[in-house]
């Protein structure tokens, strides 16, 4: 389970993301589809080809720490 500190905005992206766009495809798509900031530090949730939640991408806010992604 991923701890998720109060005030982060969970996002659930729905419908089938192509998880082999990597952390920069994903962060593109959060920029484009949803007209986000991925480096404001929210909770982003993909659902893959196999109709469960396949993955996530968390990026802190502050860009000191790396990308982190959910499997």
């Amino acid at each position: 389970m991923i701890p998720v500190p109060s005030g982060v905005r969970v996002w659930l992206a729905v419908g089938r993301t192509d998880m082999r766009k990597g952390m920069n495809g994903l962060a593109l798509q959060v920029q484009e589809a949803l007209g986000r900031d991925p480096h404001a530090g929210d909770l982003y949730v993909f659902r893959g080809a196999r109709a469960c939640p396949d993955g996530g991408l968390a990026l802190p806010g502050d860009g000191d720490e790396p990308p982190r992604a959910h499997r």
